[in-house]
C-alpha cells in the first residue's frame, strides 16, 4: 500500500483547538504505519509524518507538488484586473480561506504596515473564505472564488503576494504567485522555505511587521514580471511528479 501524505496539519498546528480533526482524520494516520511507501509532498511533510505518523524514513519518499499550465505571467492581466475588480495593479494579494492557521489578524497587520511604507496599497484577498474567517476585513477587496484564468491574472496584476500562514504541507499559492511572477512575502516555517527559496522574502514566523515591511519592499519592485519567481516555478512539475510517482507505485510492487 502506498499512501500519499499532504499534511498532518491536525497534529503539527493548533493544539486543543485540532482535537475534532484529529478524530476525523485518525484513520488516515494509523495507514502512515501500515502503508509500504508514504509519498510526502514536502520534506517538511515528511519530517511530520516521521514525528506525528511513527513513519520509518526509509518508508518516505518526498514527491513535490507543481502548479496548472494555466498560472504563468498573463499579458493584459492589469487591464483584466482593473475592468472586472476595479483594483488598480501592484496590490498586495493574498489567496486562500482566512482560518486561523493563515493568521487574518497578521495579514491585517501586515498591510497596515506595508501601506505606511507604501500609501494607498491595497489587499486583495481572492478565494473562499471558509467557515473560519472573520466575518469582515475592513477596507480589503474580497473578490471570492476565482477561475483559473481570472486567478492567474489576479497573481500576475499583484505587488505580492503576503502569505502568513503558519503552517503549510506545501504552499500551493506560493508557487502559483511565483510562477506567474509575483513575488511573495511569507512567513519562515514548514515547507515555506523549501517553495519559496530565494525567490520572495521569508521573515521571522509571527512577526507582522516584518511581513509587512518584506511586502511593501516587493510590492516596490518594478522589474515585472518577477524573473526569480518564474525561474523557480520551473524547479516544479507535475511530470516529474508523475515519474517519481509511477516510480515509487513500481518500487513497492516488485
Amino acid at each position: 500500500m502506498v499512501v500519499t501524505l499532504h499534511d498532518l496539519i491536525p497534529w503539527a498546528f493548533g493544539g486543543s483547538r485540532m482535537w475534532g480533526e484529529r478524530l476525523r482524520y485518525w484513520l488516515g494516520r494509523r495507514l502512515l504505519r501500515r502503508a509500504d511507501l508514504v509519498l510526502a509532498v514536502s520534506q517538511s511533510t515528511a519530517d511530520d509524518a516521521v514525528r506525528f505518523g511513527g513513519v520509518d524514513r526509509k518508508r518516505l519518499r518526498v514527491v513535490p507538488e507543481a502548479v496548472d499550465d494555466v498560472f504563468k505571467p498573463s499579458e493584459g492581466a492589469s487591464n483584466r484586473v482593473a475592468d472586472r475588480f476595479g483594483v488598480k495593479s501592484g496590490y498586495l494579494l493574498f489567496v486562500g480561506a482566512l482560518d486561523a492557521r493563515k493568521d487574518p489578524a497578521s495579514l491585517l497587520r501586515a498591510w497596515s504596515v506595508a501601506r505606511d511604507a507604501r500609501p494607498g496599497l491595497q489587499l486583495v484577498i481572492a478565494g473562499e473564505p471558509g467557515s473560519q474567517a472573520p466575518p469582515i476585513m475592513p477596507g480589503a477587496h474580497v473578490l471570492g472564488h476565482l477561475s483559473g484564468p481570472e486567478l492567474a491574472d489576479v497573481y500576475t496584476a499583484a505587488g505580492c503576494l503576503v502569505f502568513p500562514s503558519r503552517y503549510e504541507g506545501f504552499g500551493l499559492p506560493c508557487l502559483e504567485a511565483l510562477a506567474c511572477g509575483c513575488p511573495v512575502a511569507a512567513y519562515r516555517n514548514s515547507s515555506l522555505p523549501e517553495v519559496v527559496d530565494g525567490a520572495g522574502e521569508l521573515v521571522t514566523d509571527g512577526d507582522a511587521d516584518a511581513l509587512g515591511a518584506a511586502a511593501a519592499k516587493l510590492a516596490g519592485v518594478t522589474d515585472r514580471p518577477w524573473r526569480p519567481g518564474i525561474e523557480r516555478a520551473k524547479a516544479f512539475s507535475w511530470r516529474k511528479a508523475a515519474r517519481d510517482t509511477i516510480a515509487a507505485y513500481k518500487s513497492v510492487a516488485k
